[in-house]
């Protein structure tokens, strides 16, 4: 319903249908009723009519992502559908629906893993919930139905110590001496890593307002902190003490980025020609060894898993015929 009074010289139009107002100061009543027309017919229109799939994802972008730990991955994914897809983009969220996404699912399955697809599923249901249930640009959700790819099968491959010991041979490693060169800092990052089981990101994170070396503990963020409040307390073992202690001292121990201690591992794995190997299987080769000396809830709370069965299907890679030896 319109309304139109003087004001101020001028005349003041009102708008307000289902619950929503708008209004807006004119020169002239024609000008004023103009607008009104034209406003009254916006606003009965639904908001998923008013709404792309562009601006919705450029607001989660702006106004959600920034919060999330992790957020800079979710944003360049983010980013590449709106650039690699366009059509889907300038789609209405009216329009949008299951079968314009599972067209988006197959093309990207020709290029990607099904991991990766997973991955960009996360951040794109978890943007289209938050635009139904707290922007209301939605009133329905079009990734019902859709066929999500199974999750991949988890990796087996294990960590030899004759690779440990030609990467760190390649990396330049000096035992007991503070890292020089960011390629000796990798090769700290990775003994660290494989008789802690911390994550790359935890390991780089940490310095002197992080560890407690007399206590053995350190103090990681983790990606559900926003829930528990606070960060994650890790034990450590006196071999990682010993690792540490020469860049104990520093505000942080290391000062390479995730990126550049990715580049660096696989070019020095590379060069060494050792196929299949991630930076991130050393967590599971140090969980794996750990699940010897400790019993599954100990192991479950130095590798900040609250789901076992994660632990055990994903990070635990022990062969039947490696366990068939020990018993």
């Amino acid at each position: 319903m319109a309304s139109i009074r003087k004001h101020q010289g001028g005349y003041r139009a009102q708008v307000y249908v289902g619950g929503r107002r708008a209004s807006k100061v004119f020169r002239t009543q024609r000008e004023a009723s103009a607008w009104a027309l034209g406003k009254e017919g916006e606003l009965e229109r639904s908001p998923s009519e008013l709404h792309t799939v562009r601006q919705l994802v450029e607001r989660y972008i702006e106004e959600v992502i920034p919060g999330k730990r992790g957020g800079t991955h979710e944003e360049w994914q983010a980013k590449a559908l709106l650039r690699d897809f366009p059509d889907l983009a300038a789609k209405k969220l009216s329009d949008l629906d299951t079968p314009d996404l599972a067209r988006w699912r197959d093309t990207r399955l020709k290029v990607v893993s099904d991991a990766t697809v997973l991955r960009n599923l996360s951040w794109l249901r978890h943007a289209l919930k938050v635009a139904r249930e707290e922007w209301k640009w939605m009133d329905r959700n079009p990734l019902q139905g859709l066929r999500i790819p199974k999750n991949p099968t988890p990796r087996t491959r294990r960590m030899q110590m004759g690779e440990v010991r030609a990467l760190c041979r390649i990396l330049d490693y000096r035992p007991g001496k503070a890292p020089q060169t960011k390629g000796q800092q990798v090769a700290l990052a990775l003994m660290v890593a494989l008789r802690s089981g911390l994550r790359a990101g935890e390991i780089l994170s940490l310095g002197r307002g992080n560890l407690d070396m007399r206590n053995r503990v350190a103090k990681v963020q983790h990606k559900t902190q926003h829930l528990t409040g606070r960060p994650r307390e890790v034990p450590l073992r006196h071999p990682v003490i010993r690792l540490l202690r020469p860049v104990a001292h520093l505000e942080r121990c290391f000062d390479i980025s995730s990126a550049s201690l990715d580049v660096l591992f696989r070019k020095a794995r590379d060069r060494l020609m050792i196929e299949d190997l991630h930076f991130h299987d050393s967590r599971a080769e140090a969980l794996t060894r750990l699940a010897r000396k400790v019993d599954v809830m100990t192991l479950s709370k130095i590798s900040g898993h609250k789901d076992v069965r994660i632990l055990v299907n994903a990070y635990y890679r022990e062969t039947a015929a490696q366990i068939a030896a020990r018993i």
